[in-house]
């Protein structure tokens, strides 16, 4: 069983900003599909970030330019550079892998953002 894990959330005060981290073992992931998602309180998860194995990223508007997804093949890595963090941005985020019919989870990360 593969498992991602996720690192760097914690408590930010608004318009601060944080960095996610998702490791990913393997040497598939230079070929695998990644997303983050996000999941707060009461809501469904909902995707925050994509990047394809070949670098491209793809963003809901919902998200407003405000976060950034890349990817570091060497070290087996993802990130997400979440800017001008707001309330609302409260959740735990879960780095997902898609690779051929196979799809990985972490175990999410808390990000609370306090007013």
């Amino acid at each position: 069983q593969v498992q991602l894990v996720e690192s760097g959330g914690g408590l930010v005060q608004a318009g601060g900003s944080l960095r996610l981290s998702c490791a990913a073992p393997g040497i598939w992931f230079s070929f695998a599909a990644m997303r983050w998602f996000r999941q707060a309180p009461g809501k469904q998860r909902e995707l925050v970030a994509f990047i394809t194995s070949g670098g491209n990223t793809n963003y809901p508007d919902s998200m407003e330019g405000r976060f950034a997804i890349s990817r570091d093949n060497a070290k087996n890595t993802v990130y997400l550079q979440m800017n001008s963090l707001k309330p609302e941005d409260t959740a735990v985020y879960y780095c997902n892998a898609q690779y051929g019919s196979n799809n990985y989870w972490g175990q999410g990360t808390q990000v609370t953002v306090s007013s």
